[in-house]
């Protein structure tokens, strides 16, 4: 019971936060809900998407990052794929360093996406 109440609190403390948060937080929400129903049941599924949109809320670019990113013009590339958030692009598509920052980014399917060093999708640039 104290495990519920607890984590009951920590998600209505956080709540105004995530929902104002960017797509990083959701695809942390919707990944640590995962993991926290299959370790501790509704309970787990609560703390674990509070924990994964905290998370993902911390590892979302800096915002001038994201405008050095619109701003660029780069021509887009045809990628029969699936551009997924988490999950790293194939060496075939070409990325662009964004300077002085960890980040890249790159055009697929006339959609540009910021990617970190590993090459994985950070997050989707409207």
């Amino acid at each position: 019971m104290r495990i519920s109440t607890l984590a009951l609190a920590v998600a209505l403390a956080t709540a105004p936060a995530a929902a104002f948060a960017a797509e990083g937080t959701a695809a942390g929400i919707a990944g640590g809900a995962a993991t926290g129903a299959v370790l501790g049941g509704p309970v787990g599924a609560v703390a674990g998407g509070v924990a994964g949109g905290v998370i993902g809320t911390l590892a979302s670019p800096p915002e001038r990052v994201k405008t050095y990113v619109v701003q660029e013009q780069r021509p887009s590339v045809v990628y029969e794929g699936e551009v997924v958030v988490g999950k790293a692009l194939p060496q075939t598509v070409e990325v662009y360093r964004v300077p002085d920052s960890d980040y890249s980014y790159t055009v697929v399917n006339q959609k540009r996406y910021i990617v970190d060093s590993d090459r994985k999708v950070v997050q989707v640039v409207d």
